[in-house]
Formats: structure tokens, C-alpha cells, sequence
């Protein structure tokens, strides 16, 4: 890479970008998600996958064209390469419980559990709802053994096959419930640490969960009246069964992250990127790094252009971030349908070039296949187009 490129590249870091919405070809209806909150978002290569949501707002949430108003039972798609957003016609039965529910991909496979309807707290989810995307097919999970209570505003994550489930609420008990669920037998566990009941971590929800396929981190978090601080993690280890609290390392000067709940987190290796969120008096638009082995915390210099709060967040196996949605006016109840994109590594030489490409020919999807296997397309680059 040449010195020009590696500055090129190292400008696209900490910076947010807003991305204007391409409306698609002939296509009537809707041409993006309205604004909403408590959805969840995760990403592959080719597409940003956005799952639910909630606004009380009646025109902003699509008025007589919303039949589940105020919750969103929808899916859309943001395709990375032509900028465009699509509502995914799906088969099967979709969830509705839509608000502060958890989502993960696996493979092809948006894994969807618990959540909350209309009145939150006395409609949740217990169930592991999962979507085909290249199908566009929804099916029920069927599991065994004792599943998690019916909650929402817990976090999940996979790790070797399992499932692990952690916190939440019924809306009104909070938890410090950690249930596992094997993916090849599809039982539920309910795992109890070997810790005495005053070492557990605090009841949370709409927290964040990391980890490092050892040991599980809870990051923030809290419940309606307060929001937990972040010098001190817990971890849950895979190994011992039991739950340790890790002391965290402060960024120079800065000190460490506030507190905060219904925050975004994505993580790539061993670095873990907070976001946004809310601290029971305002909201915060900062962007925050720790090192899981080190567990040293960065400040970087990028702030959301608005901050926001049950937003949502993915990550791209390249790298780069996206973040939709939120709350962004306490006082009014607004959310925002604004979709952001954030460099959270120096982009590849492929990734700089596919992007200043796709700039540079906006019309690249339209051409057929062979003709872009003959401009020297690679069959990932024109699957990604297409």
C-alpha cells in the first residue's frame, strides 16, 4: 500500500458517516425503515439484517399501514452495495414480541429470543424464533429441558454451538439468570455458578455481553431507576462455572466510560466497541474501546452525529460498523431512522477499492453476471453486488 492509500485508509477511521438512502428501482412503498427503538440489527458482508422495534409516534410509524402499531413486525435489509433498504417478504410465523429482544446470525440464520409487546412486561418471549435470510423463511425452534422466564432487554451470544442467555427483565424483575442452549439438541439449561448469592452480578437489563470463548463479560447495563458502572466487569468462565469480577483500566486523563444501559456493542477479536446509550439523566454519544486482554479501556475521538439510545448496532466481518435507530430526544420522545457507518479497523486494500468502485459506478448491480465476470469481477464481489 502506497503512503497515499495508508492515509486514505487511515481517514475512513473514527469517523461517522450518515448514508442517504438510494431509493430502489420500481419499487413501490416504502423506501426505508421508519424511525423506531428497541430493534435489533447484525450484518454479513452483503446486507445489514434490521429485525422489530417500537414508536408511539402514530405518523411516524407508518399510521394505518403499520397493522401491529406502535411495534414494527417487520424485517428489513440495508444491501451495502447499492445503498438501498428493502423490506424482506418472509414466510412462516414472525415473533411479536418486538421491543428489546435479542438477535444474533448464524451462518445464514437470524436467531431471535424473548422480547417484549404490547403492554411491555405482560407480553414477552421465551421462544427462539429463527429466520432463513437466504430463504426468507421463519420457523419456531423446538427445545427441550427448562427454558429461560419470558423476558426482554437481555443479551445473548453463541460460543462453540451454545446458546448463552443472560439478564433481562419480565418487566418487573430484573435478572441474573444465565441459561444455556445447545444448538445440536436444542436443551435448555439453567446454570447456576458456583458463587454464593451476594457474588453474583447486579440484575440488569438491556446490557451488553462480550466474550472471548472462555469467559463471558457483561458490559453496563442496569434497570429502570439506575445504570451500572463500567471500571469493574463481571465475567462468567466457561471452565469453572463460576463468575469473577475483573477490575478495568482507565483511559489516561479520560478515566472510564459512564455509565450506561441500552447502549450498542460489537465486538472484533479481542476488541470490544462501545456506543451511545443512556445514563438515567442524559444520553451519550460517545464510542469506547476495551481489550479483553488487557482490559484496557480508549477513548476514540468519533461522536455519534446523534446521540442515541436503544439504538441498534452490527459489525461487518471487514470491520465496519453500522448503527440505526434510537431514541435521540428524552424530553420529546423522538426516535431517528438515521443509519451511520464507522471504520472501527484501517479498511483492507479490497474493501478501499470495492467502495471507491461502487461510488465511482452506481450502477454496477444492474449489469448481468457475465458481464461482470468479463470487467474481472471475483464471484464473492458480484455475489455481494447482486
Amino acid at each position: 500500500m502506497s503512503a497515499a492509500e495508508g492515509d486514505r485508509s487511515s481517514e475512513q477511521l473514527n469517523k461517522f458517516e450518515k448514508l442517504t438512502v438510494r431509493p430502489p428501482v420500481r419499487v413501490a412503498g416504502l423506501h426505508m425503515p421508519p424511525a423506531r427503538s428497541g430493534h435489533r440489527c447484525v450484518a454479513d458482508n452483503t446486507n445489514l439484517y434490521v429485525f422489530g422495534g417500537y414508536n408511539p409516534d402514530y405518523d411516524e410509524s407508518g399510521g394505518q399501514e403499520n397493522e401491529d402499531y406502535p411495534l414494527f413486525r417487520e424485517l428489513w435489509r440495508y444491501h451495502f452495495a447499492t445503498g438501498t433498504w428493502q423490506q424482506i417478504r418472509t414466510e412462516g410465523y414472525m415473533p411479536t414480541e418486538l421491543a428489546s429482544m435479542s438477535a444474533v446470525l448464524h451462518g445464514n440464520n437470524l436467531l431471535v429470543f424473548g422480547g417484549t409487546g404490547i403492554p411491555f412486561g405482560e407480553n414477552n418471549g421465551n421462544d427462539v424464533h429463527v429466520c432463513n435470510v437466504k430463504y426468507k423463511r421463519w420457523s419456531l425452534l423446538n427445545c427441550r429441558g427448562k427454558k429461560p422466564n419470558r423476558i426482554y432487554g437481555q443479551a445473548m451470544a453463541i460460543i462453540n454451538s451454545f446458546l448463552y442467555v443472560f439478564g433481562g427483565t419480565t418487566g418487573y424483575i430484573y435478572s441474573t439468570d444465565l441459561h444455556r442452549l445447545d444448538l445440536n439438541t436444542r436443551e435448555w439449561i439453567h446454570l447456576k455458578p458456583n458463587n454464593p448469592p451476594d457474588d453474583l452480578p447486579e440484575e440488569r437489563y438491556r446490557h451488553e455481553i462480550a466474550h472471548d470463548r472462555q469467559r463471558i463479560y457483561i458490559l453496563g447495563g442496569g434497570t429502570s431507576w439506575t445504570s451500572y458502572p463500567l471500571d469493574k466487569i463481571h465475567a462468567y468462565n466457561l471452565e469453572t462455572n463460576s463468575w469473577e469480577e475483573i477490575s478495568t483500566k482507565p483511559h489516561d486523563k479520560i478515566g472510564y466510560p459512564a455509565p450506561r444501559r441500552c447502549h450498542s456493542c460489537v465486538q472484533i477479536r479481542n476488541d470490544v466497541f462501545l456506543c451511545g446509550g443512556y445514563n438515567g439523566e442524559v444520553i451519550v454519544a460517545d464510542l469506547w474501546k476495551i481489550n479483553l486482554q488487557t482490559f484496557q479501556w480508549t477513548k476514540l475521538p468519533a461522536v455519534m452525529p446523534e446521540p442515541a439510545y436503544f439504538h441498534c448496532a452490527a459489525v461487518t466481518p471487514a470491520g465496519c460498523m453500522y448503527i440505526h435507530g434510537g431514541v435521540v430526544n428524552i424530553h420529546e420522545n423522538k426516535r431517528t431512522g438515521s443509519l451511520f457507518k464507522i471504520w472501527l479497523v484501517v479498511p483492507s486494500l479490497l474493501e478501499l477499492c470495492w467502495e471507491r468502485l461502487l461510488k465511482a459506478h452506481p450502477q454496477l448491480a444492474q449489469l448481468p453476471t457475465m458481464q461482470l465476470l468479463h470487467l474481472g469481477l471475483t464471484q464473492e464481489l458480484i455475489e455481494r453486488l447482486k
